[in-house]
Order: C-alpha cells, then sequence, then structure tokens
C-alpha cells in the first residue's frame, strides 16, 4: 500500500471506529488491526493520538462540507428546499444504518470538548463553518421571501444547527428518526410563518 494509501486508510478506519467507539474507547492498535496496517506505522504518520484525532476531524469536515455545499448552493431548487433536502439527505443516511453513530463532530464534541483544548477547539471551527454555511442559504431564503425579512439569519442557523445536533443525539438514543422528522416538522413550521 502507498503511503498515502495507508494515511487514508488509516484515518478512514479511525472515522468508522470513532464513530462506533468514541474517541476515548478507539485504541490505536484496534484502529490498526482494522485498516490492516503494520503495528509500527501509525507514528509515521501521526504524531499521536491526538493528531490523529484532529486529523479525522478534519477528513470528516472536508466531506462533510462537500455534502453540505452540494445540497445548499444548488441555486435550481428554492433556498429553504435546499435546507430541508439536507436535512432529508441525512435521515436517510441515518436510517439506512439503524440511527446508530450519529455525527462524528457532534459526538466527538460531547466525548471530548472537556478533555482535549485542541480538539475542543478544532471542533467548534467546524461547527461554525456549518453556521456559516446555513446562514447564507437562509440570507437567500429571506431575500426570496420565504422566510419573513426581519429574521436574522445567522441566529436561526445556529438554532437549526443546535436544534438538529440534538434531534440526532435522540435519535441514536430512540434508534427512531422521530426526533429528526419531529425537528424538521417544527423547526420548518416556525421558519415559515
Amino acid at each position: 500500500m502507498a503511503r498515502g494509501d495507508t494515511k487514508n486508510r488509516l484515518l478512514e478506519v479511525g472515522t468508522r471506529i470513532f464513530l462506533e467507539k468514541g474517541y476515548n474507547h478507539s485504541g490505536i492498535e484496534s484502529i490498526l488491526q482494522a485498516a490492516e496496517v503494520p503495528k509500527g506505522s501509525f507514528y509515521n504518520y501521526f504524531a499521536s493520538k491526538e493528531d490523529f484525532g484532529l486529523q479525522v476531524i478534519n477528513r470528516f469536515a472536508d466531506g462533510f462540507e462537500a455534502e453540505l455545499r452540494r445540497h445548499l448552493d444548488d441555486e435550481s431548487r428554492s433556498p429553504l428546499t435546499r435546507v430541508q433536502g439536507y436535512f432529508e439527505s441525512v435521515i436517510a443516511l441515518l436510517e439506512a444504518n439503524c440511527c446508530r453513530n450519529g455525527c462524528l463532530v457532534g459526538n466527538l464534541s460531547l466525548e471530548m470538548a472537556d478533555q482535549s483544548e485542541r480538539l475542543r477547539t478544532r471542533l467548534e471551527d467546524v461547527f461554525e463553518g456549518w453556521v456559516d454555511q446555513f446562514a447564507a442559504c437562509l440570507d437567500a431564503a429571506r431575500q426570496a421571501g420565504e422566510i419573513p425579512a426581519e429574521t436574522d439569519v445567522r441566529a436561526l442557523a445556529e438554532f437549526s444547527l443546535n436544534g438538529w445536533q440534538g434531534a440526532i443525539l435522540r435519535a441514536k438514543t430512540s434508534r427512531t428518526t422521530h426526533p429528526l422528522r419531529l425537528f424538521l416538522e417544527m423547526t420548518f413550521g416556525v421558519m415559515t410563518k
């Protein structure tokens, strides 16, 4: 396996294992075994487990942001339809996985915010980037008259993201998409009044 391939494989497996077990319950040895990478290889690519965690977050955030842009920047649909389409796509993914795992950034925020300042700061940066993307789409919705002109789109974006993360947490514990569907129903009902 080429060097870049090995590193990508470790990050891919690390993402999956962090989603399944969390950061603290994911040992480097189990990640190496699952990736089928020799034991001594880890520190050729990562300075520490924390460095590995940061790179897993970065890789996940890059993929997530591309998916978010795919939905929110699709000008062939109205802005609110774009936002709702994004949420529906996540519901479909969670449904396919029986509502297990949830969101890596949300999961790691719950677990690591009090344990690692470097991880906490990076996770908050990721959330802020997502809020920026939602706020831009919601601003387009405001300009299109889909939501009231006086709407503070930044506050609405933060509220939506915070509520969505909570709904994902509840979906994980209930093993049903009901909390996610309720979130959509209530949020879009209030948003469009």
